[in-house]
């Protein structure tokens, strides 16, 4: 495609251009005998059973729960009752104890009882009676029980070691994506931020990270903190630096990395570290961690920095549960936030009183992780929030499917699966690619200009960039070889590059995948090679003169 055509896709995004990308690829695998690979999506092609068995199962035992205490030949049940369900249930899977799930849920009870020192009816009651989702969630932030599971889950999964002091406050939600919206949206309702103030952002980053701050909703400011190739993906003290200026409010971290996939170092966290508490305390954090589960001894800013920082996890891409809508955001219950919202003049005192007025005779006291959750249902809606209740049982059955795992034979497996994917495509690409322990390999960030000026020089470089449109190499994937990626620079990224998911295609297809992105970047060299052999002919004594 000429480079004029591709100029009119620059300013989408590449979630939006990856639409068009399709269509080019089913085009090319309809007129060939290829088939189409969409490696651009994030979606997993794996889905853990366990859990999910133990969820079907248990909703069988809350039918015969409702059906115990109302049953209508019409088909209407009542409402389960807590007294002795936690026996009935064990009676019940004692009497289908070879159905699947049956030793789960029987060795999950007993193991959240004793971990937790759970009441066995009240948690049993929980599970069974949001299974059947008869009631709005009660607490609106979060049930009860599983507000402690996912809390310990986030130790794990979030925090790592050593473990930070103290409690969080969770908020159940539709997923890492409702997570964005919804504080995005509370830090401005909160004047935390304010149109025209100054964000940073970690660079590259998930793409609707650099597309929010724009909308007139927010009208913020945009410094980037880069954590270039070159660095291994690591921040650079200088870079760093940019974070002790006071306009910056907050800054904005994805990790591990996307695209670049690669988590934060103990170095880089501690240097972080450092900067907030003796530059920036005042210093609001958030981080987006949906990928740390794949990296082994993940720690992340929540755990380093707990009191700076608002949390962002999901369950979508571990579990393999997209559609089911699991995330999370946590708060610590000693925070800066709270804090900063106390200290407001009395003017924004007074319009915050007005806005949760309803909710409470004592506003100000309200917590952020409260206000998050009053802001996500504009206020007036704020008894109808939180998670639905299905939802959040799904949410602590994967929690605790993964702790009782002590092996972590899961996780282990979930790693294998993506690393294998990625050493297919280096192969396919015929690049080394140093060992990086940080590096999830859930994603892949192939940056052209970086490995030509290794293997085919600067020239070669030079050549793409006055010839050449970055988004040629996406669009000539698809067109030629039925191959969808997404475009590196719509992540902050460098332009050059391109994002590949190891998550949703078969094992084999990447080395296919690897050896059609080396046949495009073959391509610019043996345009760069005619083209200085159309030059050379024109200055030679004999050859053509140029029109």
């Amino acid at each position: 495609m000429d480079p004029v055509t591709l100029r009119t896709f620059e300013t989408l995004s590449p979630f939006e251009i990856k639409d068009e990308l399709i269509r080019l690829a089913k085009l090319t695998a309809q007129n060939s005998s290829i088939a189409m690979l969409n490696a651009g999506r994030g979606n997993p092609n794996w889905v853990a059973t366990t859990p999910r068995e133990g969820f079907f199962l248990l909703g069988q035992f809350a039918i015969t729960e409702s059906r115990r205490v109302m049953s209508k030949p019409a088909g209407i049940g009542g409402m389960p009752k807590a007294d002795g369900i936690a026996m009935r249930l064990d009676e019940w899977l004692a009497a289908h104890k070879d159905s699947p799930g049956a030793t789960f849920l029987r060795d999950m009870v007993a193991f959240a009882v004793k971990k937790f020192d759970f009441k066995p009816d009240a948690f049993v009651h929980e599970l069974v009676d949001s299974i059947i989702g008869d009631n709005y969630p009660v607490p609106d932030r979060m049930l009860v029980h599983n507000e402690r599971i996912v809390h310990e889950y986030l130790m794990w999964a979030m925090c790592g070691e050593p473990r930070p002091a103290g409690q969080f406050d969770l908020y159940a939600v539709e997923g890492g994506t409702a997570a964005m919206c919804y504080i995005f949206k509370s830090l401005k309702a909160n004047r935390l931020l304010n149109p025209g103030d100054t964000i940073a952002l970690a660079t590259p980053i998930f793409t609707p990270y650099l597309e929010m701050p724009h909308l007139e909703d927010y009208g913020l400011n945009i410094v980037t903190v880069a954590a270039p190739q070159e660095n291994r993906f690591q921040f650079t003290d200088e870079e760093l630096k940019k974070l002790e200026d006071p306009k910056i409010k907050a800054f904005f971290v994805v990790n591990p990395g996307n695209p670049y996939a690669v988590a934060l170092s103990e170095e880089t966290i501690a240097k972080i570290v450092k900067l907030v508490k003796t530059k920036r305390p005042d210093l609001m954090l958030l981080t987006d961690d949906v990928y740390g589960t794949f990296v082994k001894g993940f720690r992340g800013l929540l755990g380093a920095l707990p009191h700076n920082t608002i949390g962002v996890y999901s369950y979508s891409k571990y579990f393999g549960c997209t559609g089911w809508r699991l995330g999370v955001i946590s708060i610590h219950r000693d925070n800066i936030f709270d804090k900063a919202i106390a200290k407001h003049p009395a003017n924004i005192q007074t319009a915050l009183d007005k806005r949760y007025g309803a909710l409470t005779l004592k506003p100000r006291e309200i917590k952020m992780i409260d206000r998050i959750v009053a802001d996500s249902r504009d206020v007036a809606l704020n008894h109808t929030a939180g998670l639905s209740l299905p939802q959040q049982v799904m949410m602590s059955l994967f929690s605790l499917s993964e702790m009782m795992d002590e092996a972590k034979l899961y996780q282990k497996t979930c790693m294998e699966i993506v690393h294998s994917r990625a050493q297919r495509m280096v192969e396919g690409l015929g690049i080394e690619v140093p060992d990086n322990p940080l590096h999830d390999r859930y994603y892949g960030l192939v940056d052209f200009e970086f490995w030509a000026n290794k293997y085919v020089g600067p020239e070669v470089v030079a050549y793409m960039k006055e010839h050449i449109h970055p988004l040629d190499i996406v669009f000539r994937l698809a067109e030629d070889h039925g191959i969808v990626l997404l475009n590196g620079g719509g992540f902050h990224a460098p332009d050059w590059s391109v994002r590949v998911s190891f998550a949703n295609l078969d094992d084999e297809v990447y080395s296919q995948i690897g050896r059609a992105t080396r046949a495009v970047a073959r391509g610019y060299r043996q345009a760069f090679d005619a083209y200085n052999q159309a030059l050379a002919t024109t200055k030679s004594p004999g050859g053509a003169k140029k029109a």
